[in-house]
């Protein structure tokens, strides 16, 4: 254990998520640095993700996806039962990216990954089983196949918004909400959404260490 502590990655990711407001716990903690050695021992096999460096993937990935945890809690907080036994679907998630965090930062949280890409999905199966995470799966499937009702269908750099809402849709329950990291403001992405689609949200984020713009577009079905 003592080990562990030395991790030359704790003190800045204990720093970055006090930054965003969150309180996580030494086991939280420890689960999100052997979630980054687990992604960094797949990636030397799979192409799991574009980024190598350690310090990188944790601005890049880990704080990035965190700064995402905060908005989700709130829309949680705000559901029947405080959001326990929520379920959350993560479209094209690939190394698990925001998925994983968002299973480990909220445990009452039931977390799907879908990829269809086999080894990313194995590789959540993963995941699940070394990071103690029951309520964490991963999905080999096109999300189009996916029957709901999911609570919230997320996505982090997946696609455009017209193409993630129309290939989701199906996963909604009537009271569901989509949540869709995003870069910069995708203004023209948001025009050319349908009418039955609303963006009723588009919330900043800062992730720690990183000078670029992120967001987080929130969307709802329409009601007729």
């Amino acid at each position: 254990m003592s080990a562990a502590l030395d991790h030359p990655l704790r003190a800045p990711l204990e720093q970055g998520a006090r930054a965003l407001g969150l309180d996580l716990s030494v086991h939280q903690v420890q689960q999100l640095l052997d979630f980054l050695a687990l992604l960094q021992k797949w990636n030397k096999v799979y192409n799991l993700t574009a980024v190598r460096d350690p310090a990188e993937m944790l601005t890049h990935h880990l704080l990035d996806s965190l700064a995402a945890v905060p908005p989700l809690q709130r829309h949680l907080a705000g559901l029947p039962g405080a959001g326990q036994g929520a379920r959350l679907l993560d479209v094209g998630s690939g190394g698990g990216l925001p998925g994983v965090v968002f299973a480990i930062c909220c445990p009452g949280l039931d977390v799907s990954c879908v990829d269809t890409v086999a080894k990313k999905a194995a590789f959540i199966q993963q995941a699940a089983v070394a990071l103690k995470l029951p309520h964490l799966h991963g999905i080999h499937a096109r999300v189009e196949t996916l029957a709901g009702p999911f609570e919230v269908v997320s996505s982090r750099a997946f696609a455009s918004l017209v193409d993630f809402t129309a290939w989701s849709r199906q996963a909604l329950g009537s009271q569901s909400v989509w949540l869709a990291m995003k870069g910069k403001h995708p203004a023209e992405e948001i025009t050319a959404l349908p009418a039955d689609v609303q963006v009723f949200h588009v919330e900043p984020l800062g992730v720690p260490g990183l000078d670029a713009e992120r967001c987080i577009v929130w969307l709802r079905p329409q009601q007729a």
